[in-house]
């Protein structure tokens, strides 16, 4: 492609020398260590000279009266919108208009259930180039019961369709970057391990992961943790920036340092960056013809940034007069590809306005007949809002899970950290799609260290050995960011892989959050079972440590069984730990695995090694001591120090029942009401702080359903509502002791 003078950059600094646009070509040849950078023309004019641009993009007639009739489409059904909302019928309406030229130009370069995207909500007429239907765009919109994107729970314009691999969307900006990051990852996984690519979903040897932002986006930090994992892995990544110049009312120079992120991205190792004018189709093929070819060629991640326009306001719920002069947003109306295109063609002489005005009758007429289908669609059923939430094809609550030990010759007592180590070796054995990745997991990044070091595997050891075993594919370490480990593994599950994951310690899980609470919970219920991202979330929680203060001692469990679709596991003892993990990793499900770092080496909880089928079922408690005078509901760290409690109390003749309850969600229901039925009395037991703590639910369903079977309040005991220090002294006066668990049910059993 010719290269052509870049668009100035935008400088709003007052006193600042504006960038001259230069008239000569730019060069394109990479730089060692650097991006390589293409420019197009920016704006585009139309002109005799242009005539030959169509053909050299390798354009006939036919593909350029195509082209404008997607964008019209596009348009068209944005302005159908509009007018339903008016009138009530849909009930909310964001737009793609600006944007038709350049997404309809990547689409026809790309493959549709070939390729992979992750779109976003301007990117209406890349999904109609793709072959998303018209009908099937306003079903969206009126919430029918049959629409692809999520049978009436997403909003309109948040794409999905498994036929032509559409990844359904979230509304959060940015965040499925990393998603397709991932996606290309699976693929990866399948060039490197041949015998992968009949298990990887849509496996093809040369394929694509497209994904677009605004230029808002890209403040993202998820973005930047995406393009840096692109890079160093050298995956398939297709990045589409769509620059209209604001965010919302936000504009681009608040949002970018100088206004450009292709400008930023000079000097990003790994990436080639290109510049297009959006508003150019022509353009912006030939540019993306060129950056396919080379992807599929192995070439490594490409971003392109492309400058569009934003004719109307962001959505109906916004007025973009009370921010944009008159005359800036008649210049958006200049450059409007609806507009200048088909002058564009007319002009070089590949349609008459007669032809023209002929498409756009035709078109019309389609998205009438495909509004009017639209409005009277079958609702959804409200009795099937809770499908979905979790797999319908494996249930990790089945009592069939609850397997006997079946120890292999004389198996020595080993701790849990021995034992989840054994489980997650074993498991590997049995399964090729699983991965372990995280922060510190192998044994060492650059193997030739391995021949004089012992490798790491783990700042606890966990993981230790695991890559020497399986190589440095299935088991390896990842950037120092915890938003991108679960990111990376959702668009790896989406794909069909099982990742298992650690995030060092819980202190450090909340850059992920966003990712575990809009993304991974929410990706089977949104897309109404169409799209799933069974993961495991291994993480080191708790504290008892004698030093691990503020940031590494917390517990925060209840910030996790308070999210629909997660499956939530912490053990108190290394047999249950191997089983429940063992069930974590089968089960079809995102889970967290919360594994309590006091417990990992203690004697008191050691165990046998169970063998390679042992699984605990989840939502199942285990009885850990009997008796009649009180229940406690329990888990973690405080299993024992309840046990501890219980011994002393017998000897006062107060004989205690403790229920270790092992998966927290689901949590056993059976068993406590069971208990509590009995006994007449419950105390709930937590490291966690007391108020909005975990027991606060387990409390208030026995006051709700077991009332009139009660002899006594229920009680709750939790770590003070503080965080843990680090002081000995400070940590212990924190978190709940024995003493304080004796001295809580002293007082309940003389109730």
């Amino acid at each position: 492609m010719t290269t052509r003078s870049r668009k100035p950059s935008r400088n709003t600094s007052k006193g600042s020398e504006k960038r001259k646009t230069s008239k000569k070509p730019v060069a394109t040849g990479k730089r060692k260590g650097s991006a390589s950078r293409s420019k197009s023309a920016y704006p585009s004019k139309a002109s005799g000279k242009k005539t030959s641009a169509a053909s050299k993009a390798g354009l006939d007639r036919d593909q350029l009266l195509a082209i404008y009739r997607n964008m019209f489409l596009s348009r068209e059904i944005d302005e159908e919108e509009i007018r339903l909302k008016a009138k009530g019928q849909i009930f909310f309406q964001i737009n793609g208009c600006g944007h038709e030229a350049v997404c309809t130009a990547a689409a026809m370069a790309l493959r549709p259930g070939y390729d992979w995207f992750f779109p976003y909500y301007r990117d209406r007429a890349l999904v109609l180039q793709l072959g998303l239907t018209p009908t099937e765009m306003f079903k969206t919109g009126t919430a029918a019961a049959d629409e692809p994107a999520g049978a009436g729970r997403q909003m309109p314009s948040h794409w999905g369709s498994v036929a032509l691999n559409i990844v359904n969307q979230s509304s959060c900006t940015g965040s499925q970057v990393l998603h397709a990051v991932g996606c290309a990852e699976a693929w990866s996984k399948g060039h490197q391990i041949p015998e992968l690519q009949e298990k990887i979903r849509g496996w093809r040897k040369d394929e694509i992961a497209y994904v677009s932002i605004g230029d808002g986006g890209t403040s993202e930090g998820e973005v930047w943790e995406a393009l840096s994992s692109a890079c160093i892995l050298r995956l398939p990544v297709l990045f589409l920036v769509e620059d209209n110049d604001y965010a919302i009312s936000v504009p681009v120079e608040v949002n970018t340092p100088g206004g450009s992120i292709s400008n930023l991205l000079e000097g990003y190792h790994g990436l080639t960056v290109h510049e297009v004018d959006g508003c150019d189709p022509v353009a912006s093929y030939q540019l993306f013809s060129e950056v396919v070819e080379g992807l599929r060629s192995g070439g490594g991640p490409v971003l392109v940034h492309a400058h569009v326009v934003r004719p109307y306001s962001h959505s109906l719920s916004d007025d973009e007069r009370a921010y944009r002069t008159e005359k800036e947003r008649q210049e958006e109306f200049r450059r409007d590809p609806l507009a200048s295109f088909p002058k564009r063609l007319i002009e070089e002489k590949y349609a008459t306005e007669e032809e023209l005005e002929a498409i756009r009758g035709e078109v019309r007429a389609q998205v009438r007949e495909a509004s009017e289908v639209a409005v009277v669609a079958i609702q959804p059923d409200p009795s099937t809002v809770l499908e979905n939430i979790y797999s319908p094809d494996f249930d990790p609550t089945d009592r069939s899970l609850e397997s006997v030990a079946e120890p292999r010759g004389e198996a020595q007592q080993a701790t849990m950290v021995d034992l989840i180590n054994s489980c997650l070796r074993e498991e590997m054995r049995r399964d090729p799609e699983i991965v372990i990745f995280g922060e510190d997991v192998a044994d060492a990044s650059r193997e030739d260290a391995l021949e004089e070091c012992k490798g790491k595997g783990g700042v606890f050891k966990v993981t230790h050995g695991l890559q020497r075993e399986f190589g440095n594919h299935r088991v390896y370490n990842s950037p120092l960011a915890e938003a991108n480990i679960v990111g990376r593994a959702i668009g790896m599950a989406l794909r069909g892989m099982k990742p298992v994951v650690e995030v060092q310690f819980l202190d450090y899980i909340w850059p992920a959050y966003h990712q575990i609470r809009s993304e991974l919970a929410l990706m089977r219920w949104r897309s109404n079972g169409a799209n799933s991202c069974p993961t495991v979330i291994r993480v080191a929680c708790g504290g008892y440590l004698r030093g691990g203060s503020i940031y590494h001692s917390q517990s925060a469990e209840s910030l996790f069984t308070h999210i629909p679709g997660l499956r939530v596991v912490m053990p108190s003892n290394a047999v249950d730990a191997n089983g429940l993990l063992r069930t974590a990793i089968r089960c079809d499900d995102p889970v967290i695995f919360m594994e309590h770092k006091h417990l990992y080496r203690q004697t008191y909880n050691k165990g046998t090694d169970p063998g390679p089928e042992f699984t605990v079922p989840f939502g199942k408690a285990a009885t850990v001591r009997q008796g009649d005078a009180l229940t406690i509901i329990t888990y973690g760290a405080l299993v024992q120090r309840s046990l501890i409690a219980a011994k002393a109390l017998a000897k006062e003749g107060i004989e205690v029942e403790i229920l270790d309850l092992r998966s927290l969600s689901p949590y056993d229901w059976e068993s406590i009401e069971e208990s509590v039925l009995r006994t007449s009395k419950a105390i709930v037991v937590h490291e966690d702080s007391v108020s909005w703590g975990y027991g606060a639910e387990i409390a208030a369903r026995i006051s709700d359903e077991l009332f009139a079977h009660l002899d006594a309040p229920v009680r709750r005991l939790g770590a003070l509502d503080c965080f843990v220090a680090y002081a000995p002294d400070l940590e212990e006066a924190i978190l709940p002791q024995s003493q304080q668990v004796q001295e809580a049910v002293r007082q309940l059993a003389s109730y």
